[in-house]
């Protein structure tokens, strides 16, 4: 019986190192590292592409379509011995002024045609969509902001939550979809203060360019002013 504790005690410690290892895997590749370890996004082909009935933002004259992929397996029915396909179609939560979920892209339709607009031609997964309600309750600027992971910064053939996570922003049409981070620096948390019109966000950059982020790597501070015609981005150093 103790031989076998201490057997179960080494198989656990194994398993736990090896969890250690997967969830320390690098966010970031770089391009000296590219021919050993580049490879392009591939298709899943276990997946459909599948779209979310549409949602509408409450006082805007857009519907917006959530287009992903689905998982298709194979399972057993419960009454029988034959093969079902079983399958959640839903990609998206909504509730009320933020859409989640994994996007391939969102399609924009104006509530009086029945035209679709993709928001980008680009490979992307765009996991959440916010409605700046309350700026448009002041200003009548119909924004929505985003956080997109818009690059296999790890090389690994997909694009997912393991990448670097950008911010984004557009019109509630889904024009002038813009990036608001820079390049390789992870977007760590955003939010809008209203009494001055503006979005603050923070982005962390892999300064020592080991591939992930940690306390040895650089915070930068951001702002935009939402009101603006062209979303200039603004550094600030609240820090010194």
């Amino acid at each position: 019986m103790k031989n076998f504790s201490k057997y179960t005690v080494l198989v656990l410690l194994a398993l736990l190192a090896s969890c250690k290892e997967e969830t320390e895997k690098p966010k970031v590749i770089y391009e000296e590292e590219k021919d050993a370890a580049a490879k392009t996004v591939a298709k899943d082909s276990s997946q459909i592409k599948i779209a979310d009935l549409p949602i509408h933002m409450e006082g805007t004259k857009y519907l917006i379509h959530a287009i992903g992929d689905v998982r298709v397996s194979a399972e057993r029915g419960s009454y029988g011995s034959s093969k079902t396909n079983s399958m959640s179609y839903a990609i998206s939560n909504y509730n009320r002024f933020e859409l989640t979920g994994y996007f391939e892209n969102l399609k924009f339709q104006h509530i009086d045609s029945t035209a679709l607009r993709p928001i980008t031609d680009k490979p992307m997964q765009i996991q959440t969509a916010t409605y700046l309600n309350t700026i448009s309750d002041k200003s009548n600027k119909q924004i929505l902001v985003y956080s997109v992971v818009d690059a296999d910064t790890n090389k690994d053939g997909k694009l997912d939550a393991n990448d670097i996570k950008a911010l984004y922003i557009s019109a509630i049409s889904g024009l002038k979809f813009t990036k608001l981070s820079v390049d390789l620096q992870e977007l760590l948390d955003w939010n809008v203060v209203e009494a001055q019109n503006r979005l603050y966000f923070r982005t962390i950059e892999d300064i020592n360019k080991n591939g992930a982020f940690d306390e040895n790597d650089k915070v930068h501070y951001h702002f935009v002013n939402l009101l603006s015609k062209d979303w200039t981005v603004e550094a600030y150093e609240p820090i010194k």
